[in-house]
């Protein structure tokens, strides 16, 4: 498919000046695939890598200047961060983290939130950021094309990284809930209703 999409642009890999991946965070597999295909075609060709983050991907696909951007991250969790837009890229308000959405952090003014945290999670996260939300975009994934526009500012400021160094963002160690932490969830959760 690479190869496939150089031969339709009309170049080959050692015309690039680098090449971007989506770092993370995410799904641990689909992150050490991009890393890998990234580092192998990049050492290959002798480029640079640029690492870039899903949450600051969802930040530029909104078209907005101040986003929350949340992915849900399973066991009630959601990936989030705040990234405001300033000169030429995004500066992070509050750091890529994982928490319940309860436990968002704190932000000032106000927000677009965007990213399926907010679909599977926009109740809590409306209450956590009560009155702060302008608008949400829960329709909104990270995409290819973001990954290679924020990919080609970093790499134009010289922010790519030998292959070698190249890596996945990985906020959270823990892959799945044990029975215990399930049952005690579930009794949270219909506590929570009566």
């Amino acid at each position: 498919m690479i190869e496939a999409l150089l031969q339709e642009a009309g170049l080959s890999v050692h015309q690039l000046d680098g090449i971007a991946f989506g770092a993370g965070p995410g799904s641990f597999t689909g992150l050490r695939i991009a890393c890998g295909i990234a580092q192998g075609l990049a050492f290959a060709a002798g480029l640079p890598v640029a690492a870039v983050g899903t949450l600051e991907c969802l930040a530029e696909a909104s078209g907005e200047s101040r986003v929350l951007s949340a992915l849900d991250a399973r066991m009630g969790e959601v990936y989030i961060g705040a990234f405001e837009r300033g000169g030429d890229g995004w500066r992070p308000v509050s750091e890529p983290a994982l928490c319940r959405p309860e436990q968002a952090p704190v932000l000032p003014g106000a927000w677009v939130g965007c990213g399926s945290g907010f679909a599977v999670h926009g109740g809590a996260l409306a209450r956590r950021y009560d009155g702060q939300l302008c608008a949400v975009r829960a329709d909104l994934f990270p995409h290819a094309r973001e990954v290679a526009a924020i990919g080609a500012r970093m790499l134009a400021r010289g922010e790519g990284v030998d292959p070698a160094l190249a890596a996945p963002l990985y906020i959270r160690d823990k892959v799945a809930l044990s029975v215990a932490e399930r049952a005690a969830r579930k009794v949270q959760a219909s506590s929570a209703e009566t």
